[in-house]
């Protein structure tokens, strides 16, 4: 259930998946190598209400990518389930599957590699809108393209455009509006704003904040960037390799984050208010995903190591503060887990 107590609208259950990245069959035999499977994402589960924003972030490599795309279907995982309005989409087929599809659509990372070049946008917004068969009739859909790009905050006469003759943002919104050509209920926004200028990603999130408002629109939003994730969040949740371990609500996570590498993101954040606070540095790279540690998969590089973090994985436990974390040092009061306004100085500003 959701922190509301309503039936959420997206479910994830322990969603897997694992590529094989292994070398070609014939060179494995005489080489004698062993087959390599790297597993992107690991059990992962949270559910998302109607009319919510989820916040999903992490270093790059951590799986967020891949967890979108097996949201809106570009993957199947490799185990546990993806449930939509109270359907399981792998059990969908056929016409089923299509109008369920409808209700939810991406929006990518690059404007620049997600509008095909040789369309005009015209075709690119109206192509959602004659597959699923949203509208009949030329005149209907091209006045429907006008209403769409309107809607994002562009020109109808900018139909009649291909999509080189735009800069980063306004090729955004026309990946919005195409977005929105078949009038979903939920978003999967992976990195949106990543490839954008920094005023140009105020005006994309506002306009999207605007649409949700508008349209009453439920996103998943991947970001690395922890300040458009506290713009747009109701809840985040922290991913490191393939794992969520950290989910808790957005004024939680930011205030009194729990998980090490929680605060490890937060403090690599530059800010002056935080001048002489006591922050823990946390060294070292993130591991190898084909050969990884066990037990905790962050303990290679926490502060707070002890011996039972190398022999079992933590889960994740419900804490006092309204969310969730993945810690054994968490799960055993071994890290000062108030506020970082009122932990000690170890310096006076």
């Amino acid at each position: 259930m959701t922190p509301t107590g309503a039936a959420p609208l997206v479910e994830v259950d322990g969603i897997a998946r694992t590529f094989d990245v292994s070398a070609p069959w014939l060179e494995r035999m005489l080489e004698r190598k062993p087959r390599l499977l790297l597993r992107a994402v690991d059990d992962v589960s949270f559910t998302i209400a109607r009319g919510e924003t989820l916040g999903l972030v992490g270093e790059s490599g951590c799986g967020k990518s891949t967890v979108a795309r097996m949201l809106v279907g570009l993957y199947a995982p490799t185990r546990g389930k993806v449930r939509f309005d109270g359907h399981d989409l792998s059990q969908l087929r056929g016409p089923r599957n299509a109008a369920q599809r409808r209700r939810m659509q991406m929006i990518f990372q690059d404007p620049y590699a997600s509008l095909n070049p040789r369309w005009k946008v015209s075709e690119i917004v109206a192509e959602p809108i004659r597959v699923h068969r949203l509208v009949e009739g030329r005149d209907a859909i091209r006045a429907r393209v006008g209403e769409l790009l309107r809607h994002v905050g562009l020109a109808e006469a900018d139909a009649a455009k291909f999509p080189h003759q735009f800069s980063g943002g306004q090729r955004q919104r026309i990946s919005i509006a195409r977005a929105l050509a078949s009038k979903p209920e939920f978003l999967v926004c992976d990195e949106p704003t990543s490839a954008l200028d920094v005023s140009v990603q105020a005006q994309v999130l506002n306009l999207m904040r605007e649409l949700q408002r508008q349209d009453g629109l439920t996103y998943l939003f991947i970001s690395h960037n922890l300040a458009v994730v506290h713009h747009v969040s109701d809840r985040v949740g922290v991913m490191y390799l393939g794992r969520i371990v950290e989910l808790a609500p957005k004024r939680t996570l930011f205030a009194a984050p729990r998980h090490p590498y929680t605060r490890m993101l937060l403090d690599a954040i530059p800010d002056i208010a935080m001048t002489g606070r006591a922050r823990t540095p946390v060294a070292g790279e993130v591991p190898n995903p084909l050969a990884p540690p066990g037990g905790c998969a962050f303990h290679p590089r926490c502060p707070w190591v002890h011996e039972r973090c190398r022999r079992e994985q933590p889960g994740l436990k419900a804490n006092d503060g309204g969310g969730l974390a993945a810690c054994h040092a968490v799960e055993e009061n071994r890290i000062d887990t108030r506020p970082a306004s009122a932990r000690p100085s170890s310096a006076t500003p």
